[in-house]
């Protein structure tokens, strides 16, 4: 079953059971995958790995939310906002271990002889197509970055 169709399935159980939170959640999500079906003009059909990408983006938003609420002891906006990522993140793939990222983008490494911070921008894309949303971009800059600074 395709992300967006379980979405959609999710959205339908969520107003019988009455869940407020995660009917907001999954509803925004929708809103964000039809403005990007409108935006790209691809009569109605959207890539799966864009729909990952959206879904990391919202998951990171609402993170950051979070954070600064935190920050401005504002805790039930946090928890809400906190809630909300962990609703969005059901729909991720499961997330790769550090190890498991490490050991790809080695690979990579080694794939493109990549030795100096010239190589960075080819190296992170190659490994973001490999890891396709089982994996945040900043994570993936970070263990990319260390390793081509040794």
């Amino acid at each position: 079953m395709k992300i967006e169709d379980k979405i959609n399935e999710s959205i339908k159980d969520s107003m019988k059971k009455k869940d407020t939170v995660r009917l907001d959640s999954l509803r925004a999500v929708k809103s964000a995958i039809l403005l990007e079906k409108t935006k790209t003009g691809s009569n109605d059909k959207i890539d799966e790995s864009i729909i990952l990408k959206i879904l990391q983006k919202l998951v990171k938003q609402r993170n950051d939310s979070a954070k600064i609420y935190n920050e401005q002891k504002r805790d039930e906006l946090a928890n809400v906002e906190i809630l909300q990522a962990n609703i969005i993140s059901e729909f991720l793939p499961q997330q790769l271990s550090e190890s498991e990222l490490s050991f790809i983008i080695d690979s990579v490494i080694k794939e493109f002889s990549a030795t100096s911070m010239k190589d960075m921008g080819k190296v992170i894309a190659a490994v973001n197509q490999k890891v396709s949303g089982k994996a945040e971009g900043r994570i993936i800059a970070q263990i990319v970055k260390s390793k081509l600074m040794n």
